[in-house]
């Protein structure tokens, strides 16, 4: 496991004694349940009455099988304290605003770990230590980790829902760490480590002051977005955030490129992005298929650093203009006709 650690957080006396008030009652703000997960508590069985006071679940999934749903389009808060978890989570679409937080003081305390890989599983989308399919999900001071290694294909979270919002959150693994597949994501001080592919699909995403750390060099590159059509709003934004290599890429002398189009209209936007020495200096690839050049959406705005020269990139890679530049602000990239403001929300988090 890398012991990168997103910002330090503190949880004071004061907001546990708050969170420990709350317990699935009604908040000033909203009906949400809050309840616990801590190990050793005794596994909620189905049909099984809810005791007074606070609920406390033995495991994640337990929790998001059997905690309370609020009826008023309240939240489900599940507050996770540190451990490994040594599980995996499914998150369905009828559980819809759900709030997975860790209680410890950064990501790298509560981690949620499994070690499938597509050779073992029966394909890549059997692998994944997290699935979320319900819309309104939010996590927070979280680890979401693959430990399989350089085995293929091995998913550490796969994101099928929209309003999601990860916050100081970790998705560790190696090739194709992150599905970010559906709907309107938004990742905020996040770290994202892999080798191959490790951020793909076709979902409309915006990458905010993330750490993208490339932990070892298989041929592949740091994205793979898959967008359908010239039409479609889907695409990944990664914005004010930094690329880092591992120091084997750096001294092997080998190069690790932006993106390749899983698909033929695939989109990629880097704004003010730091890039290291030991990017690929033509920046995207066309997956060894020339027509992709003509459908791709490729395009950099303010990058910055030893890896970040733009006469060396390809010579289609978009130029944007101001307006398109504002155009992809999470604010408007992930909008939509419900004004979804994911930046407003994410601020509103621990």
């Amino acid at each position: 496991m890398l012991l990168h650690m997103v910002r330090p957080r503190v949880f004071s006396a004061v907001f546990t004694f708050a969170f420990l008030g709350c317990a699935l009652s009604l908040s000033a703000q909203a009906a949400n349940v809050t309840v616990l997960v801590r190990p050793g508590t005794p596994m909620f069985q189905p049909g099984e009455k809810a005791p007074s006071g606070i609920l406390v679940f033995p495991t994640i999934q337990n929790a998001l099988d059997h905690a309370p749903q609020p009826t008023d389009g309240g939240r489900v808060i599940i507050r996770i304290t540190p451990g490994v978890y040594h599980e995996r989570i499914w998150v369905a679409q009828n559980r819809p605003n759900v709030e997975l937080l860790g209680l410890g003081k950064t990501p790298a305390d509560t981690v949620i770990v499994s070690n499938h890989y597509a050779k073992e599983s029966g394909g890549t989308f059997f692998t994944e230590t997290a699935e979320i399919a319900g819309n309104g999900f939010i996590a927070d001071n979280l680890t979401f980790e693959n430990s399989a290694g350089p085995v293929g294909q091995a998913l550490a979270g796969s994101v099928l829902a929209d309003r999601v919002i990860f916050k100081h959150c970790r998705f560790l693994g190696y090739q194709d760490t992150l599905f970010a597949n559906y709907g309107r994501q938004y990742y905020v001080d996040d770290y994202i480590a892999g080798a191959v592919d490790f951020i793909f699909g076709n979902a409309t995403a915006v990458f905010d002051h993330n750490v993208i750390h490339v932990v070892g060099h298989r041929g592949g590159q740091i994205t793979a977005q898959s967008r359908l059509s010239p039409t479609s709003t889907t695409g990944y934004v990664i914005r004010e955030s930094r690329i880092t290599l591992s120091p084997e890429i750096v001294k092997s002398g080998r190069h690790e490129g932006l993106g390749r189009p899983w698909r033929y209209y695939a989109r990629v936007i880097y704004l003010n992005t730091y890039m290291p020495k030991g990017i690929l200096p033509q920046g995207f690839g066309d997956w060894g298929y020339a027509p992709n050049q003509k459908t791709a959406f490729y395009a950099e705005a303010g990058s910055k650093g030893p890896g970040a020269d733009p006469s060396a990139r390809v010579s289609w890679e978009r130029k944007l203009t101001p307006a398109e530049i504002e155009s992809f602000q999470p604010q408007n990239f992930l909008r939509g006709s419900d004004d979804w403001n994911p930046v407003a929300e994410a601020a509103k988090l621990p």
